[in-house]
C-alpha cells in the first residue's frame, strides 16, 4: 500500500507536545529556542518534535545567522481537515442509508 502524506500530518497530531508547538506558531514565527523554553524537556527532545512537524510539512525552517526560525504551515492542516470532512460526509450518508434501510425493514 502506498503511503499517504496525509498519515504524517495525523501522526504529527497525535503527540500533545507536537499540538502546543503548533499552537504557539499559529500566533506567529518563532525561533527554536522560543519554541522550546515552556517545555519541560531537553532542546533535543524538542527538536526531534520539530523534525516530525516538518516531515509532515506543517513547519517550515529558515535560517537567520545562528537562528533557526519555525513558522506553520497550514496547507497540510487544510488538506487533512477536507479529507476529514470528506470522510465524515460519507460516513453519514452511508449511517443515514442504514437507519432508513432499518427502519423501512419489517420486524420478524
Amino acid at each position: 500500500m502506498k503511503h499517504d502524506p496525509r498519515d504524517n500530518v495525523l501522526i504529527a497530531f497525535a503527540d500533545p507536545t507536537r499540538r502546543a508547538i503548533l499552537e504557539r506558531l499559529s500566533r506567529g514565527e518563532a525561533r527554536v529556542t522560543e519554541v522550546a523554553a515552556p517545555f519541560a524537556i531537553s532542546l533535543n527532545s524538542v527538536s526531534k518534535h520539530i523534525r516530525i512537524l516538518e516531515r509532515a510539512r506543517l513547519v517550515r525552517r529558515r535560517r537567520v545567522g545562528r537562528e533557526h526560525v519555525l513558522r506553520i504551515n497550514p496547507k497540510p492542516i487544510e488538506d487533512a481537515a477536507a479529507w476529514m470532512r470528506t470522510r465524515t460526509e460519507q460516513w453519514s450518508g452511508r449511517l443515514e442509508r442504514l437507519a432508513h434501510l432499518l427502519d423501512a425493514t419489517p420486524p420478524d
